[in-house]
């Protein structure tokens, strides 16, 4: 007997097993239009971006395989995508050559484009990173005029101001030389970088400036060991900033420079190139891969601190 029969006297009886009632299946809801809309629009979003990146990397692909073809080949099949008879970097060597070895001097081209954008970029925060800052913090007549003064320079076109920059430095005597170059740069640079200076500024705390003037720290102080370092990512895209428009800018270069060839930038010995019937066009397109190799290079290396500097002091905190 069980231990049930024991205690109870009677025996336990089976239970039956209970029959499981089978539920409807629920026909599935249909798609909501937000769920279809984000969907739609996340599988555009990514066609959008491969449309642009082949649009993009493309024409610079196809820029470095002519430059690396023979002209034959590139006389007899144009458009091939990839170099049939192997590649090879002899109109890299006839770009930056010597011209007394036979070549376009592209190597004193870089050397001054490079003099030129670097002293550029110093002038530029010298003069902008005051500028800039008076505007932010210091309360005089006219604060807010001057400000809009500077971005009025951007009202007139580039063409109009080149002929009385040209007259201008002709008088004084530094038409053709790199320094007057440097300075017609920053004249054009400087109300720009005012302005997107003026904005990280201004999102700086003004509480750190005054605790460190309670200490003693003067106004220069303040502005080297508090202001600077806080605004060091602005400071840093403004320098990118300055640097590429420096680098590619072709006609105050070819207003001031075309006399004196030893003087000319990358893109004025570009545009002489461009212009030659001898010069082969495998020859032109190494020399634009050189020209904008570094750039995109500096690029993609800083593009992080670009976009933090340039997007800082757009929401105020």
């Amino acid at each position: 007997m069980s231990r049930t029969d024991v205690d109870t006297g009677v025996a336990e009886r089976p239970r039956a097993p209970r029959a499981t009632a089978r539920r409807p299946s629920r026909p599935r809801p249909p798609l909501s239009r937000e769920v279809v809309e984000t969907r739609i629009l996340g599988v555009l979003k990514w066609i959008t971006i491969a449309f642009f990146l082949v649009a993009t990397l493309f024409p610079f692909y196809y820029m470095v395989e002519l430059s690396i073809r023979a002209i034959e080949d590139v006389a007899l099949d144009p458009g091939a995508l990839w170099p049939p008879r192997g590649a090879s970097p002899a109109a890299y060597g006839e770009v930056l050559r010597s011209v007394e070895d036979g070549g376009q001097g592209f190597l004193v081209f870089l050397r001054n484009s490079g003099m030129i954008a670097l002293a550029s970029v110093a002038l530029t925060l010298l003069v902008s990173i005051l500028g800039s800052y008076a505007i932010a913090r210091l309360q005089f007549f006219g604060r807010r005029q001057v400000n809009f003064l500077f971005l009025s320079v951007y009202l007139f076109p580039a063409i109009l101001l080149a002929i009385p920059l040209f007259v201008f430095f002709t008088r004084i005597g530094l038409r053709g030389s790199l320094f007057g170059l440097v300075l017609v740069y920053a004249s054009q640079i400087v109300p720009v970088t005012i302005h997107m200076l003026r904005n990280y500024f201004q999102t700086v705390p003004e509480s750190l400036e005054e605790a460190a003037a309670l200490d003693g720290a003067s106004r220069l102080t303040i502005i080297r060991k508090v202001s600077l370092p806080l605004a060091m990512p602005a400071i840093m895209a403004t320098s990118l900033f300055v640097f590429m428009i420096a680098w590619n800018e072709f006609l105050f270069a070819l207003l001031f420079l075309v006399e004196n060839r030893a003087n000319w930038t990358v893109s004025l010995g570009l545009s002489q190139l461009a212009g030659s019937v001898e010069v082969a066009k495998t020859t032109l397109m190494a020399g634009s891969v050189i020209l904008t190799l570094p750039i995109v290079v500096l690029f993609f290396a800083t593009e992080r601190l670009l976009v933090e500097g340039l997007t800082a002091g757009a929401e105020k905190g």
